[in-house]
């Protein structure tokens, strides 16, 4: 049925502004806002010591408040840590029940309460993504979890090593990684999520002078294929491509609309360090050559479906400038799906919100933003929150279209009609639609236009907001303003229908 995506996986200037305040001037400096635009915001839950005090209701609450101040914000898409210690934000026969969660690694919560079901079904309420973030190897973030007896580490200890105190899967087994696949599968199949989301956290952070240990799973899996000591750093990159290739077909096969992106860490390469130059002008930790994550042939070879280097540094920055960082990343998206991570503490103590929003709003192949963290947002840091609202996220945003997964828009709707019912005055219309397949309709725009107004479905302005439901209230007041609507329908790969049929009415 899903032939078609199979060949996915065999394929498989800136501005001299210094204030970020929403000014007439800074309005009139940065580009207008697009009408397709990733705007995702991360949620932490690894250390945070919110969750384990919260009652299920009083966790729902807290929930919907912060979705409901995101989608206000122009949020379209949250990425939740649901697996951040090889442990679960949802309810699991394979990890346990996470301690960030509940108190205790293994304690369910009362009544069993699942916060990724919720979240997503919160999420899709409100048209917003929801993107499962998993943490792939980290089993402990400083060595001194208490595992649940049902925890892997009990019945497996030879897949782990312990390094700078952290528990960790060791990426040369090849039990891990299908240990690892089969937690996503997991996910996938069960829950309906968006995409499955990892950042930066692939070997671990090297510390100066401490050498990974991994001479066991090198001597048993890497020598007998070849590698010598001299070629370790290749086998190890070796380890984590398999991984990224094994978990973009797991995901394939499962739900083929499900996509895989990743987040990694801002720099791939420094320029010094390439024989031809062609890393970045920077100084720093670097994803190839000290992570392993060879994340340029990851999106060469189709294995992600986005990309969210996290250029998290200041405009300027002596070491990993921005602009420099944002301007190599476009050179090289791959005609993948580029998304760029924001620091937000960072960028609004630096007062380069402005400046930043234009950079990537200005080359061709960044396709928009993921905010650090979403927590920044919700406290409004430096008035970003402000910002966001009447300014750079004025308007309804589309997520660009993966037209590489799926190219075909679905049909437009029908029978759209305004009338009085009991709960008012209604706008509604008829779609194709099925749980099961995302070539249908999954969600509809709807365009409000003033009675001279040109009938422009491209410019953004004219969207009133996208929803779920096959129904819109419509603002009714003493019906003496003319105006007409036109409804599209959007599919699981944020295809757009043609526009159909358009509806006058009296405000």
């Amino acid at each position: 049925m899903f032939v078609k995506y199979i060949r996915l996986f065999s394929a498989l200037f800136v501005l001299l502004v210094t204030s970020c305040s929403v000014s007439r001037q800074s309005v009139s400096l940065v580009s207008e806002n697009p009408k397709r635009e990733f705007r995702g915001a991360w949620i932490q839950t690894a250390f945070q010591g919110e969750y384990k005090d919260m009652s299920p209701a009083e966790m729902k609450k807290s929930f919907s408040k912060k979705l409901d101040l995101l989608q206000d914000c122009g949020i379209n898409a949250i990425i939740f840590q649901v697996r951040p210690e090889a442990d679960a934000f949802y309810k699991s026969d394979i990890e346990p029940w996470s301690r960030f969660f509940t108190g205790e690694q293994g304690l369910a919560p009362a009544g069993n309460f699942d916060p990724m079901a919720f979240l997503i079904e919160e999420c899709h309420k409100r048209n917003m993504e929801f993107h499962a973030w998993l943490n792939p190897y980290r089993a402990s973030t400083a060595g001194n979890t208490r595992f649940a007896d049902s925890h892997i580490y009990y019945d497996r200890p030879d897949l782990f090593v312990t390094y700078n105190k952290q528990i960790l899967f060791d990426p040369g087994i090849p039990d891990n990684r299908q240990f690892i696949c089969r937690v996503v599968r997991d996910i996938v199949s069960r829950y309906d999520v968006d995409a499955i989301h990892m950042d930066d956290y692939f070997y671990p952070y090297p510390v100066a002078g401490v050498p990974f240990p991994d001479e066991r799973s090198f001597s048993k899996f890497g020598k007998p294929k070849g590698y010598t000591e001299a070629t370790k750093a290749d086998w190890r990159r070796d380890n984590v491509n398999t991984l990224i290739s094994e978990l973009k077909r797991t995901i394939l096969l499962t739900k083929p609309w499900v996509r895989f992106g990743i987040s990694p860490f801002g720099i791939y390469r420094n320029k010094k360090s390439t024989p031809d130059g062609s890393g970045s002008n920077t100084n720093g930790l670097q994803n190839y050559d000290d992570l392993y994550a060879d994340v340029i042939r990851w999106t060469k070879e189709g294995w992600i479906d986005y990309n969210i280097p996290q250029i998290y540094w200041e405009i300027g920055h002596s070491a990993a400038d921005y602009t420099t960082l944002i301007n190599w990343w476009n050179r090289n998206a791959n005609g993948g799906h580029l998304y760029i991570g924001q620091d937000v503490a960072r960028t609004m103590k630096a007062k380069q919100l402005t400046q930043k929003m234009h950079i990537e709003r200005s080359l061709s192949n960044v396709k928009g933003n993921c905010f650090w963290p979403a927590n920044e947002i919700l406290w409004n840091n430096g008035g970003v929150a402000d910002s966001l609202v009447r300014h750079y996220h004025r308007s309804p945003a589309l997520i660009p279209a993966y037209t590489h997964l799926h190219d075909r828009a679905p049909k437009e709707v029908k029978k759209l009609k305004a009338e009085w019912t009991e709960h008012g005055y209604l706008l509604h219309w008829e779609a194709e639609q099925s749980s099961t397949n995302p070539e249908l309709a999954s969600y509809f725009v709807i365009y409000r236009f003033g009675k001279h107004d040109k009938k422009d479905l491209n410019n953004p302005d004219n969207i009133i907001t996208t929803t779920r439901d096959t129904y819109y209230l419509l603002p009714y007041n003493s019906g003496d303003e003319k105006y007409t609507y036109i409804v599209t329908a959007v599919d699981r790969f944020h295809n757009e229908s043609k526009r159909g049929k358009a509806k006058k009415v009296k405000l």
